[in-house]
């Protein structure tokens, strides 16, 4: 267990005034990934204000503003006279999920994790929805809004929608105790497929709030449309995830190609040919 002042590595990480981002939280977002790579170990003393002040050429109140962020996100413990240290907690492993079998993967996530529900009602839907559903634009769906748990903490910030008449089928103690995928094959559903883009978002106001994070940190961003046997669209959801809690990983293999060597997927051929055909269709 890594204890004691804190050694700085060689090369110091800079920041930035004419970046939009805040000089505070340029600090910050620097101090966190050391805690999270773990430069900065375990109860370890994290650099203090004139450090910090000197090594980055901010004001004190810049300083502390940053060190503040840390004590908030519970990555650090400030005590008088004793100087910033980071929590002797180890930090919570990152849920992880693959390409292969994604569908039972996220019944799997559902059964293993915490769920916590903000919203639930019958909407418009909204322009990107009823794209994703094959509805008209302001036809009535459902709308739900999720926070998933694991550990204790929170990874994930999930806003569903659903055609009327699918949810009908289940109520808000339901969707508050059960996964949703769980829902849809209770209500007769046969879920078959899911087509899946994954990109980056930055933290909005609500988004920071319940994923517990600073407004404008990263987080992995999930959109799915979920299908059943004939195709049709039964569930339009999208998830932002915290980076440092969730993961998503894929084997990958060097073959030769006709031309050149390539990077090709590990997956068991059958869901090899289904994921290339969803990759087509997106």
């Amino acid at each position: 267990m890594a204890t004691g002042v804190k050694r700085l590595p060689a090369t110091i990480a800079t920041v930035d005034s004419r970046l939009p981002t805040p000089l505070y939280h340029q600090i910050y977002l620097i101090l966190r990934e050391q805690i999270a790579d773990g430069s900065i170990g375990r109860n370890a003393t994290v650099p203090g204000e004139q450090e910090l002040t000197r090594l980055y050429g901010v004001s004190r109140v810049t300083a502390k503003r940053a060190l503040d962020e840390l004590a908030a996100e519970g990555l650090v413990v400030r005590e008088r006279g004793r100087g910033t240290r980071v929590r002797s907690a180890p930090p919570t492993p990152p849920f992880r999920a693959s390409i292969e079998g994604l569908l039972e993967n996220l019944l799997v996530m559902g059964l293993k994790t915490k769920v916590v529900l903000l919203e639930f009602g019958y909407v418009r839907a909204p322009a990107e929805a009823a794209a994703a559903l094959g509805c008209t634009v302001g036809q009535t769906v459902q709308r739900a809004v999720r926070i998933r748990h694991v550990d204790g903490g929170p990874f994930s910030h999930l806003t569903t929608f659903v055609p009327e008449a699918i949810g009908r089928t289940y109520s808000r103690r339901d969707l508050a105790s059960e996964p949703l995928l769980s829902l849809l094959e209770r209500s007769g559903i046969r879920v078959s497929r899911a087509d899946q883009v994954i990109t980056a978002k930055l933290a909005d106001a609500q988004a920071a709030r319940y994923l517990e994070v600073a407004v404008g940190a990263a987080l992995l961003k999930i959109t799915r449309i979920v299908r059943d046997q004939h195709s049709r669209p039964v569930e339009f959801i999208t998830g932002l995830y915290r980076p440092d809690r969730y993961q998503y990983a894929m084997s990958l293999s060097r073959i030769q190609d006709r031309s050149q060597p390539l990077w090709h997927d590990d997956l068991p051929s059958r869901h090899r040919a289904q994921f290339n055909k969803h990759k087509r269709e997106l």
